[in-house]
């Protein structure tokens, strides 16, 4: 059976561990050359290590296929131009593009410092454009070409991550645009909102954090269905890469634009924001009109997701 991807040259950046490593393993199976891009760093972004670029490269040549290690950041312009530049010195051209590299840096909004908030925002949304636009060059020139953002369902409100949280979903605003602009030239590219048991994931603080959330009946960003460590563990980071690898094929040529939820083997599709709800009138709502009516519309039902607390002490 031939494979779907044989003659494509993949980019995965963060590649080096976790869902990363799983996407660029499963590219190369497919036939393609992949570059394997990870700065080594820890969980949140400190540090540096080619260790894990060079080991996942290894696994791919292993196993038959073709790869190259790239360690520069994904956080400046220089660092997103070398990622693709590698790709093209080593192989000739891109055809895929998987902006997989994250990190984490937790903290309430009232304590988060500039640094907290620029770092995730340079490696997530930052991170996305600096490796996106030097790659669209070349899929405009080409016309074709494959783009996989990463986004997260923690998009919707994480406590601690407002950082992060944005970020995420800034990265589906990003998708929907590169989309549209990108279309034309027969580039798609579309966003995934993954669950699987990896290093941040399966931090014993981060579910502690969740669980205290879930007793007091609160929405969380875990999906609702994996209520242990134990459920996550059955969703390992590799069960995310066939749904990468099928939108990087022909195939998938007329999904453009989209979000996808994947987890273990279920995977799904957003729907655009729609309105739940509607009051309408002609002309302007006085504030004495909604104080009366909101309650029993719109309002009606709605739950506090974080309800103030009696003062401590």
């Amino acid at each position: 059976m031939p494979k779907r991807l044989e003659g494509k040259v993949a980019v995965v950046t963060g590649a080096g561990g976790g869902i990363g490593r799983g996407e660029a393993l499963a590219l190369a199976a497919e036939g393609a050359k992949v570059v394997v891009n990870d700065l080594g760093a820890a969980g949140d972004g400190a540090g540096s290590s080619s260790a894990p670029a060079d080991d996942v490269v290894q696994e791919i040549k292993k196993q038959g296929g073709e790869a190259v290690a790239n360690y520069d950041s994904v956080a400046t312009s220089e660092g997103g131009e070398n990622i693709i530049k590698t790709a093209i010195d080593n192989f000739g051209r891109i055809d895929i593009l998987v902006n997989n590299a994250g990190i984490f840096r937790d903290h309430m909004i009232y304590n988060m410092t500039d640094e907290e908030w620029d770092i995730v925002m340079k490696v997530h949304l930052y991170g996305h454009f600096y490796c996106t636009r030097p790659a669209c060059v070349h899929f405009r020139q080409q016309r074709s070409g494959r783009i996989i953002n990463t986004s997260s369902t923690a998009g919707l409100g994480i406590p601690g991550g407002t950082n992060y949280s944005a970020a995420k979903e800034g990265v589906l605003g990003f998708t929907k645009t590169v989309a549209l602009d990108m279309g034309r030239y027969g580039v798609t590219c579309n966003a995934i909102c993954p669950g699987a048991a990896t290093r941040l994931s399966l931090a014993p603080e981060l579910w502690a954090q969740w669980e205290r959330m879930r007793a007091q009946g609160l929405p969380t960003a875990m999906r609702p269905d994996i209520v242990s460590l134990e459920e996550l563990k059955k969703r390992p980071p590799e069960m995310v890469a066939p749904l990468i690898v099928y939108l990087a094929t022909d195939e998938a040529a007329n999904i453009n634009g989209c979000t996808f939820s994947v987890s273990g083997g279920e995977i799904g599709i957003f729907r655009e924001r729609d309105i739940r709800g509607m009051i309408y009138k002609d002309g302007s709502w006085t504030l004495d009109e909604l104080i009366a009516l909101m309650p029993k519309s719109i309002a009606k039902g709605l739950i506090n997701p974080a309800p103030a607390e009696p003062p401590k002490g």
